[in-house]
């Protein structure tokens, strides 16, 4: 190599060298001026419709009631779609399919809410009576609903279905039972994926952030104190998004009531 060339080879070193620092100087001088630098939170697209897969249905005789604040668009799940209480919240279209003599005209598509288990029934055959048998997918409906898209003389039909994104009106519902000591939380009106797979607290004073474990469906308990200070629940659904309702239960809650927090879209 000869002299010029090492001259220009250091000559470009020096100003490489004098750009990166400055450049780190920049980088510093903002940090120090709007704080430690964070990534950026991409956040996770909402839920959309799954595919259409094959079941049957059948009906209980349902009232003109509500349960759990889902009026009577419910249904019992099957083992197989149950999860254990997990699905409970989670939502599905439904159509009769396949039999002419039964399906409503036009097969209209039934909107429903998971609220219940449909237990197996050993004593019977899968194919004639134990319906919610493993690993049958079976859902059980309300007969007032049932007959929106099928003749109830049926009984059993076959249907399509789908799991759909939960579209409920204002805002989730937490509603607390128990007592000081045992703190139930009934996690309900869920948008989005409906179901929700963890339940997290926070007290305005000295309860600090407290996972919940569920005891059954969407009913979520603690036997932290709670008591005497305003709530914050933190909740996170099957498709990993989170919602917090910050301070949605005033200090002077009672057990018994309902609040009313922050919803998914």
């Amino acid at each position: 190599m000869t002299l010029p060339n090492l001259r220009a080879i250091l000559g470009s070193l020096a100003v490489f060298l004098f750009v990166l620092a400055d450049h780190l100087h920049v980088v510093a001088a903002n940090r120090g001026r709007f704080g430690v630098h964070h990534p950026i939170k991409h956040h996770k697209p909402r839920f959309t419709a799954g595919p259409w897969k094959q079941a049957h249905a059948t009906f209980y005789e349902g009232g003109s009631g509500t349960f759990e604040g889902y009026g009577i668009e419910t249904v019992a799940l099957s083992n197989a779609l149950f999860n254990n209480g997990q699905s409970c919240g989670a939502c599905y279209e439904i159509k009769c399919v396949d039999e002419p003599q039964w399906c409503k005209p036009g097969n209209p598509i039934l909107t429903v809410t998971a609220t219940n288990n449909c237990p197996p029934n050993w004593n019977q055959a899968s194919d004639n009576g134990g319906w919610c048998n493993p690993p049958r997918e079976h859902f059980d409906i309300a007969k007032p609903v049932f007959i929106n898209i099928a003749e109830y003389k049926a009984g059993i039909i076959p249907v399509t279905y789908r799991r759909v994104p939960c579209q409920k009106k204002g805002g989730m519902r937490f509603t607390i039972t128990g007592n000081p000591y045992f703190n139930e939380v009934l996690v309900w009106n869920v948008g989005g994926a409906g179901d929700i797979i963890s339940v997290q607290v926070k007290g305005s004073d000295k309860l600090k952030w407290t996972a919940m474990s569920r005891m059954w469906g969407q009913r979520w308990v603690t036997g932290a104190k709670m008591v005497g200070e305003s709530l914050t629940f933190r909740v996170e659904a099957s498709d990993r998004r989170h919602s917090t309702s910050w301070h949605v239960a005033p200090k002077t809650w009672q057990f018994g009531q309902t609040f009313e927090g922050k919803n998914f879209r």
